[in-house]
């Protein structure tokens, strides 16, 4: 699948919400689609609006090793953060922003409410890095990018940055 990158509208927009009843047959191509695009990019997380869809659906590939073979996958269909607990600076690059690596705050533990690929609500307590990887998907379903989490100053050097870096893309 296409990767999305700064600068496309789509990735400022806010997804619409699933029904998984009208979308059931549709989704494991999808999901299979996005998972190989993900792993074939070397990522830890994919959201749809990343590869044109405007779509509430993201997954995420946790690494279980050092070398990234062996992971577990979640499928997160309309997730919403319902708590968020401490605080935590994380180094993040991102799919749609190749060869920006910046620090943000994210929060250290979260509870995620969604539904996975068989219709079944789920509710996950994530903390470290599957809560970051988390957070920064479920931003993309809300319309908002990594960048969009720093103060003004700082978000201006990286857009600095990825001017010089989309010339590349």
């Amino acid at each position: 699948m296409k990767i999305y990158k700064y600068g496309e509208e789509i990735l400022n927009k806010k997804t619409n919400r699933i029904n998984f009843n009208l979308m059931e047959k549709k989704l494991p191509k999808l999901i299979n689609d996005m998972t190989q695009t993900c792993l074939a990019m070397g990522g830890v997380g994919l959201a749809a609006p990343q590869v044109g869809l405007d779509l509430s659906i993201a997954v995420v590939m946790y690494p279980l090793d050092e070398e990234g073979e062996k992971y577990k996958r979640y499928v997160l269909i309309n997730p919403e953060i319902s708590r968020k607990e401490g605080s935590v600076d994380s180094n993040e690059g991102c799919l749609s922003f190749p060869g920006l690596d910046i620090k943000v705050k994210r929060a250290q533990k979260i509870h995620v409410k969604y539904i996975n690929e068989k219709g079944m609500p789920v509710e996950v307590k994530a903390d470290g890095f599957l809560a970051i990887i988390m957070q920064h998907e479920i931003d993309h379903l809300n319309g908002r990018v990594f960048i969009d989490l720093l103060p003004a100053a700082e978000k201006a050097e990286a857009k600095k940055q990825l001017d010089e870096l989309s010339k590349k893309w």
